[in-house]
């Protein structure tokens, strides 16, 4: 059973204003931490149907390296499960060094597989009818 919440305006407020002080990175953080507190005390549907988190794109910028891009995009698609992704983006990185494929080229492959991931994040994630 969920015990009676304590504190009130004066804690939201706080809590907001810190919130606001993050860096992204930081808050994505806080949220997942406030969302796992919830759901270890039974709120429902603090986990389960949370609908699919949109991309922060940031844009290419012009010369970026192929590790640069793996972390923009990495940065920009935050929700991604990079592990379940590392076999794809290791085998376009060692396309890159030791094939030598182009720099620009390796990088539209790597927007191309993330945004690829996102579609399939979206269907896992879109809700269901039951």
């Amino acid at each position: 059973m969920i015990q009676a919440r304590t504190g009130g305006r004066d804690e939201e407020r706080r809590l907001c204003r810190l919130y606001r002080s993050l860096k992204v990175e930081d808050r994505r953080t806080l949220l997942a931490f406030a969302e796992f507190l919830a759901a270890r005390e039974g709120v429902p549907d603090a986990w389960e149907n949370q609908g699919p988190l949109e991309p922060e794109l940031i844009p290419r910028p012009p010369q970026e390296s192929v590790v640069g891009a793996i972390k923009r995009l990495s940065r920009s698609y935050f929700m991604l499960d990079r592990a379940r992704m590392l076999n794809d983006t290791s085998s376009l990185m060692g396309a890159h060094v030791l094939q030598g494929r182009p720099a620009g080229e390796v990088i539209d492959e790597l927007e191309s597989l993330f945004a690829r991931y996102y579609a399939e994040y979206r269907e896992e994630k879109a809700p269901t009818d039951t």
